[in-house]
């Protein structure tokens, strides 16, 4: 799927009711349903594995604080001209 395709999708309609959960929540913080969720809702499996993936590198046992992580994200998604 392209980018642009991706951008105007909606979140499938039947989502397993866990990925629903990060979904809503996730979207009531941000106002807005990130496009990884709009990706990676069509396959939860893929969902699960991208999130476990993040967690482990946002939250998982590291010598970095989280404030440090989200720098770093931060930073390269500045370096990747991605807008979030």
């Amino acid at each position: 799927v392209k980018g642009a395709d991706v951008a105007m999708r909606r979140v499938p309609e039947t989502l397993p009711e866990d990925i629903r959960k990060v979904v809503e929540a996730n979207a009531a913080k941000a106002g807005f349903t990130p496009n990884v969720f709009l990706a990676y809702g069509y396959k939860p499996e893929h969902f699960r594995a991208f999130f476990h993936y993040y967690d482990v590198l946002m939250r998982g046992e590291s010598g970095l604080s989280r404030a440090e992580r989200e720098m770093i994200v931060v930073a390269a998604s500045a370096a990747n001209a991605c807008t979030y």
